[in-house]
């Protein structure tokens, strides 16, 4: 299993880097205030291909690793800038390379790559099942060569900004199956033409900039040469995606909290009240060191999740460990900076708020916390299921 350190994707860093310059807090302040989406950053982050990076260089990616796309995810969060806009084309397009065919390979992955297309939506969770993903209600029959699809998705972020969509339906109802997870088949949805028959989006406005909706299917046809994989089998299709999505997270949380940590620590050198910096007082250093250790063992384990990953080991309990302890590690420092700062800290112009609402959405999606735990409890140290 390769190790990795904080300086391992230099080059890959530092080009980050000087993109995100080119966005500075300004941008991103202006943005939440008109409840806008990044195109112009998404667009340089695609043209200089990091979101590109886990495509393999046959289909014009860059074939890497999931490890230099937590370093691109990272390096965007810890210069200010948030990644929720675009980090989905990142993971999604796993499940068309891993189990798509020949053709949907060649079709869809060099337009992915190159940004001619847009694979940023993810249908899986619905109103009445939240996690329980095995009770999906949405349906898709087949009739021909077509499949009807009706139903509703619910925190589908970014379909208003993506031509492609990953759907989970079910394609045999629960109680005909044997195993609850069986039944569950994955679509590849053309949203360009899916609008005009049958698809509707509905964005629901929520405490952060987030672009997330409400998506309704009503009759909507679909080619079956767009069901990914065997029917049936798309829950395990997902599974990888999922730990996936959830590793990237984290580094983007582990980014959130090396911000903070930055923010504050500036701040308290600086800041001078009652005649001395207060940095100098341990009830502001104590928070700052605690958070800042935080945030270093979750890096840690954010790591070897990546790297296992990559080297195609299972990863589920440290994929969601890593998950767990960054977003609880970026909280934690969330609130650290927020407190150091005072009433400053509420200040749009301080970009701490703004911050602060968008890293606290990870401790309860895409997995929450609760979940985490009861995952770790059952599989790893053999309890009883919960739930």
């Amino acid at each position: 299993m390769t190790e990795y350190t904080e300086d391992y994707f230099t080059d890959i860093r530092e080009g980050v880097r000087n993109i995100c310059e080119q966005f500075p807090n300004t941008y991103w302040q202006k943005l939440d205030s008109k409840r806008a989406y990044p195109s112009e950053f998404v667009k340089a982050l695609t043209d200089s291909g990091y979101l590109a990076v886990l495509i393999p260089e046959e289909f014009g990616g860059s074939g890497l690793g999931l490890a230099a796309a937590t370093a691109i995810l990272e390096e965007i969060h810890k210069s200010g800038g948030n990644a929720a806009a675009c980090h989905a084309q990142m993971y999604t397009m796993g499940t068309i390379l891993r189990h798509g065919s020949t053709k949907q390979k060649s079709k869809y992955l060099p337009k992915i790559a190159s940004g001619e297309l847009r694979l940023q939506a993810f249908g899986v969770t619905e109103p009445t099942s939240g996690s329980d993903t095995t009770r999906i209600l949405t349906k898709a029959i087949r009739e021909g060569d077509n499949y009807i699809i009706n139903g509703q998705k619910i925190w589908t972020s970014r379909s208003e900004y993506s031509d492609l969509m990953l759907l989970l339906a079910r394609t045999s109802p629960r109680e005909e199956v044997t195993k609850r997870h069986n039944g569950i088949s994955v679509f590849l949805i053309d949203l360009r033409d899916a609008i005009e028959g049958g698809l509707t989006i509905q964005p629901i406005p929520t405490m952060i900039n987030h672009a997330t909706t409400e998506v309704f299917f009503d009759d909507l046809r679909v080619p079956a040469e767009n069901l990914v994989g065997t029917e049936g089998e798309g829950f395990r299709y997902i599974l990888d995606g999922m730990n996936a999505e959830r590793i990237l997270i984290a580094a983007e949380c582990v980014g959130d909290a090396r911000w903070f940590i930055e923010k504050a620590s500036s701040y308290a050198r600086d800041r001078v009240v009652f005649g001395r910096p207060i940095g100098q007082n341990q009830g502001i250093q104590f928070p700052i060191a605690r958070a800042y250790a935080a945030t270093e063992a979750a890096d840690l384990l954010v790591a070897k999740a990546a790297a296992l990953f990559d080297s195609n080991k299972p990863c589920g309990a440290e994929a969601n460990m890593a998950k767990m302890l960054a977003s609880e590690a970026s909280g934690q420092a969330a609130d650290m900076c927020m407190q150091t700062h005072g009433g400053f800290g509420f200040a749009e112009e301080f970009d701490i708020e703004r911050k602060f609402r968008e890293t606290r959405l990870y401790q309860v999606a895409p997995i929450s916390t609760n979940l985490i735990l009861s995952y770790i409890a059952e599989h790893i140290l053999d309890l009883p299921r919960s739930y």
